[in-house]
């Protein structure tokens, strides 16, 4: 526990800081500057969710530093998305190293780490238990879209979610999909990822109950024009209850669909 949290609820206890007071102070501060980053230490408090580092554009060394900040602050799990191989073992390496001339003030991270190459993302710590209202299900059309759909899976778990996969049953072939209605009825949110001209969500949309999120890929021949196409097929979807999210990202969806999976369970 950081030492302006410990003074505010101290302050409470001795009648100084109201809990109006305290709740402000707690939403508003603090973070810690790094230099190159302002690691927010109190994302959790404000909106319910730790902060996500973002690895692509960020070298091995800041990465480390973003982490090995969150993890002195106490937060027990940190999750890194966009995240290459290579730059998962800097990473590692940076945080298992001992401290050098260079950084003296570098400590070692003695958590778990996680590599998963398909989805590109990094988890220091242990996955939590389910903790949601149902199950998350990611349905993507086809294996090109694996990875936007093991981002969205892997994000989903790592806030709490049991989450089922139902991988490669685009439209090509509906009876694919057709052979997981069970799982499909039985969903508390889904995850739709598609690339080509993304017509999954607006079959799976006709189908179900529950909300579902719509993922276009950047996946296709050149009139997809990178996702785009997809993009503006899911948003003009007749379905009622699908909603969209950008181009390849995984992670709001995962995130999203975790958010909706614990509604009313985290007031």
């Amino acid at each position: 526990m950081s030492q302006d949290i410990r003074e505010i609820l101290e302050g409470v206890r001795a009648g100084t800081f109201s809990v109006d007071e305290a709740v402000l102070a707690l939403r508003e501060e603090p973070f810690e500057d790094l230099g190159y980053a302002k690691v927010d230490l109190h994302r959790q408090v404000r909106q319910g969710a730790t902060e996500v580092v973002y690895g692509e554009g960020k070298t091995p060394d800041q990465i480390a530093g973003i982490v090995r900040a969150l993890a002195a602050a106490g937060q027990g799990r940190v999750l890194v998305t966009r995240l290459s191989a290579d730059k998962a073992a800097g990473v590692q390496g940076a945080l298992r190293g001992q401290p050098d001339d260079a950084s003296p003030d570098a400590t070692c991270l003695d958590v778990p780490f996680a590599y998963h190459p398909e989805a590109r993302l990094g988890v220091f710590g242990e996955m939590p238990a389910p903790s949601g209202l149902g199950t998350v299900l990611v349905a993507c059309a086809g294996t090109s879209d694996l990875p936007v759909a093991e981002e969205a899976a892997l994000v989903a778990e790592f806030y709490g979610n049991e989450v089922d996969r139902v991988y490669d049953v685009g439209v090509a072939g509906l009876h694919r999909l057709l052979a997981h209605t069970d799982e499909i009825m039985a969903a508390s949110v889904i995850v739709a990822v598609a690339g080509m001209e993304g017509a999954l969500a607006s079959v799976i949309g006709g189908l179900v109950s529950c909300p579902v999120i719509a993922v276009p890929t950047s996946v296709g021949y050149g009139a997809s024009f990178q996702g785009l196409t997809a993009l503006l097929a899911m948003l003009n979807s007749c379905a009622s209850g699908v909603s969209v999210v950008n181009i390849d990202n995984g992670f709001g969806a995962g995130f999203l669909a975790s958010r909706i999976n614990h509604m009313g369970l985290d007031a």
